[in-house]
């Protein structure tokens, strides 16, 4: 295992504190490293708080600040955050408004979010993000997992949420943006957890993984190393045909990378889905193209698609201003 670090078991510690300290205009860092919060919290609006498992930077940290999140629990690699983590972001950044969290759906976090708002004094409520067609449930998660739609959804509830919208409102907006959200990915390589030493799975040199998790979890099958056009085309048939009749008109789609893949390859498959997706009637009027919901090196992509309609535009559109987004200011 090459990985720069100094010791497994302060590489989360150190990392965010290098975080911390390289975007201190816009965070800051929680006692005992339980989160990262914005610097300067707006009195009045509902707090937005994500977390899961380190490994997937940029998320959740990274969208963190004006127009995003409110603060970010980060668990161990691949691990989720404990309920006291949780507890206490919540405390730290109340506005006075009630708390939304903003789950993925794995099995872990799904649990601790629950136990924490449980234990929180004020109001909470709870959107769970499920975005990923490979599989219906895998090793995590019972139900699908929620994978990098997760960006659209806190991007969307961030924006609102500075608008001064109230707790019920940001809940089902935060739900009806995730149930136009769909995700599929590829591995062409396995990643290796610090503390495992190991790679999570094997892939010979002319196998891939159809429908990979962001944990390495497996996919849909294991099979022979494609064409972009061709995992392309597969990406974009599984998820047009889980929107169904939603798979028409304007659409935000976000290109990601695993963390181990060159830009290159991230634009030229960006460029294959969305001639593609204008096949089928999907106009792509918003994209980002980049890693931002990673599994720590592993080489792949998934692919994103929200459907868009004139307020989820807006949202998208609205001004932001955190480490990894920044537009509008």
């Amino acid at each position: 295992m090459k990985k720069l670090i100094n010791a497994t078991e302060t590489i989360l510690t150190e990392s965010l504190d290098g975080f911390v300290s390289a975007h201190g205009d816009i965070l800051t860092l929680g006692d005992e490293h339980k989160f990262v919060r914005r610097a300067a919290p707006k009195p009045g609006k509902v707090a937005l708080i994500s977390g899961g498992g380190s490994g997937h930077e940029p998320l959740h940290a990274g969208f963190v600040g004006q127009g995003m999140l409110d603060a970010a629990c980060p668990g161990q690699v691949f691990t989720s955050p404990t309920p006291d983590q949780m507890l206490a972001a919540a405390e730290a950044v109340d506005g006075g408004a009630g708390t939304l969290f903003i789950v993925k759906n794995y099995e872990g976090d799904v649990m601790n979010f629950e136990m924490a708002a449980e234990m929180a004094g004020g109001e909470v409520m709870t959107v769970l993000t499920d975005d990923d067609v490979a599989v219906e449930t895998s090793t995590f998660s019972t139900g699908r997992r929620g994978v990098a739609g997760t960006l659209f959804v806190e991007k969307i509830l961030g924006a609102a949420a500075e608008e001064g919208r109230d707790l019920a409102a940001l809940k089902a907006l935060g739900d009806r943006a995730n149930a136009v959200t769909r995700s599929m990915g590829v591995a062409l390589t396995s990643c290796t957890v610090p503390a495992a030493g190991t790679p999570t799975f094997e892939l010979s040199d002319n196998e891939m993984e159809m429908g990979v998790g962001i944990h390495g979890e497996p996919g849909r099958r294991r099979v022979a190393l494609a064409s972009a056009n061709e995992i392309a085309e597969e990406m974009v048939e599984a998820i047009a045909s889980d929107l169904g009749d939603k798979a028409k008109g304007e659409a935000f789609v976000l290109l990601n990378g695993f963390g181990g893949t060159p830009l290159m390859e991230l634009y030229l498959m960006f460029n294959a889905a969305r001639q593609l997706l204008t096949r089928r009637g999907i106009t792509v009027s918003r994209q980002l193209v980049g890693s931002y919901v990673t599994s720590l090196e592993m080489a792949g992509c998934s692919l994103t698609v929200a459907m868009l309609d004139d307020e989820l535009a807006a949202l998208w559109d609205a001004p932001v201003h955190t480490p990894a987004l920044r537009w509008g200011l």
